[in-house]
């Protein structure tokens, strides 16, 4: 199994510019961290855009879903801002044959107390343990992205409750 990793900027590739005392999205981590990681399955990184998810417009999901389509693996994780992620995996939904993961973290990559390894960990984990549809892997869970909420004052995903629950 080949797994492909687009990747779309968000808070897990921030670096910290102290001369400026701001974050900006920097390089994608993800190839060091599948390197460190001594993975040791078939994978392809496909650097696509380097914004803050709060940043992307229409254009932009247009964009990764025509990534999701043109490559020919149907195991695919994208790296992405945590506070947009459920709005891009809701303009895949109907994308049929494909398991695709989103996943990002609540604190830059490079950073040593960041979440951001253990949830490229479980996307990996989850695009290759799940059927083909549209998830989101945060704080250790895997969400069906059209059942799930970014809670910003808890600063976690959870799921959403549907009137048959």
């Amino acid at each position: 199994m080949k797994i492909a990793f687009i990747t779309t900027g968000g808070t897990i590739d921030k670096v910290y510019f102290d001369a400026k005392s701001a974050f900006e999205v920097g390089e994608s981590v993800l190839e060091h961290v599948l390197r460190q990681g001594q993975v040791s399955f078939e994978y392809v990184v496909m650097p696509l855009l380097r914004k803050d998810s709060l940043e992307l417009t229409d254009e932009d999901r247009s964009a990764i879903r025509q990534a999701v389509q043109a490559t020919d693996c149907d195991h695919i994780v994208i790296t992405h801002g945590t506070d947009t992620m459920v709005e891009s995996a809701a303009a895949l939904s109907d994308i049929v044959g494909k398991t695709i993961v989103l996943t990002g973290s609540l604190s830059p990559a490079r950073f040593q107390s960041s979440d951001a390894d253990f949830n490229i960990g479980l996307a990996v984990g989850a695009v290759q343990a799940r059927p083909p549809g549209i998830y989101i892997a945060m704080n250790g869970l895997i969400f069906d992205a059209a059942r799930v909420w970014k809670n910003r004052e808890r600063n976690r995903f959870e799921p959403t409750l549907s009137e048959s629950d």
